[in-house]
């Protein structure tokens, strides 16, 4: 079999030198996809006592759902509202339903079934997409989600953050990493999709401590994952630890190298869901060069191409 190394302008999954969301919905749905980001009301066990009472670290008082829609509508109504926000200023048709807010798994199977079934249902969306903790699968709600499945395609997105033990611990993650191993494992033989949530920067991690995440998930059956950079947001313990004792965070360009080492050694097969992110700006301490998303992915896309950085270095013809 013979390989090569693509040009820096061969366009192996359209216009991104790596196997992109966008990419791929275009090609299963042949059209370009938005996500509605939902809030099912939960919260997690984190903070409620049964794990834990202060949240992760560097999780705000929205619990990463910050730009979820309002979670005193329906759920219908929390679709539609978003949608009419996207279509102002995107040609948006059909979407995929994020529930994103807190542990959205970490409710009472009755309760699941009847938001996400409303959700599913909905005629302007294609899948359903839910994040949640890997110690909030037992075997009713994998049921369900297996159900689910039957009638629009259900992904599941699983914090990870780190497979560093001694980081997971600092971050107060909660579960061990053959929790994680085995939720895969279950969500697999459900037939359902997986997409793995990291943490690029993380307090006392390397940059080899980062790319070993990398090279771990490879080996683990997942379909998708989220390069996340830390934010440093107001009203969580991990602003009052970069207030003191304090710990440095990336520059724009240290960041990109980083993701395009990320990249470089991620396996071709994963879907890269997303490469930065952007915190809500009024809680966003720092790094304040995020702020500028696009302006950050653009740069990325471009260094991308001017090192001929591709996701897996090598296609089969």
């Amino acid at each position: 079999m013979t390989v090569k190394k693509p040009a820096a302008s061969t366009p192996l999954w359209g216009e991104k030198p790596y196997r992109s969301l966008d990419y791929e919905w275009k090609k299963q749905y042949g059209e370009k996809i938005y996500k509605v980001s939902l809030n099912g009301g939960m919260t997690c066990p984190n903070r409620d006592g049964t794990v834990g009472s202060g949240g992760c670290i560097f999780c705000s008082a929205g619990g990463s759902g910050d730009f979820a829609a309002d979670a005193r509508l329906s759920i219908r109504e929390q679709i539609e509202s978003q949608e009419e926000k996207l279509r102002t200023k995107f040609p948006a048709k059909h979407f995929v339903a994020y529930f994103q807010a807190y542990t959205n798994t970490y409710a009472p199977v009755d309760y699941l079934r009847k938001i996400f079934t409303e959700a599913i249902t909905h005629p302007d969306i294609v899948a359903l997409s839910i994040g949640t903790r890997p110690d909030c699968l037992p075997d009713d709600v994998l049921d369900l989600l297996s159900s689910l499945n039957e009638i629009k395609p259900v992904t599941i997105e699983l914090g990870l953050q780190t497979i560093h033990e001694k980081t997971a611990a600092f971050i107060r993650r909660g579960y061990a990493l053959p929790c994680f191993e085995e939720a895969v494992q279950k969500l697999r033989s459900c037939g359902i999709s997986v997409v793995v949530h990291t943490i690029l920067g993380l307090p006392g991690e390397t940059e080899e401590d980062m790319l070993a995440t990398i090279r771990y998930l490879n080996h683990q059956d997942i379909q998708g994952i989220k390069l996340q950079l830390l934010h440093v947001l107001k009203g969580t313990d991990l602003a009052a630890w970069y207030e003191n004792p304090g710990f440095p965070v990336f520059t724009e360009e240290e960041y990109i190298d980083l993701v395009i080492r990320c990249i470089d050694e991620l396996s071709p097969d994963i879907t890269i869901h997303r490469l930065t992110g952007d915190g809500p700006k009024e809680l966003l301490i720092a790094p304040l060069w995020s702020s500028r998303k696009r302006s950050v992915l653009n740069e990325i896309h471009r260094q991308l191409k001017l090192r001929g950085s591709w996701q897996g270095k090598f296609f089969q013809p």
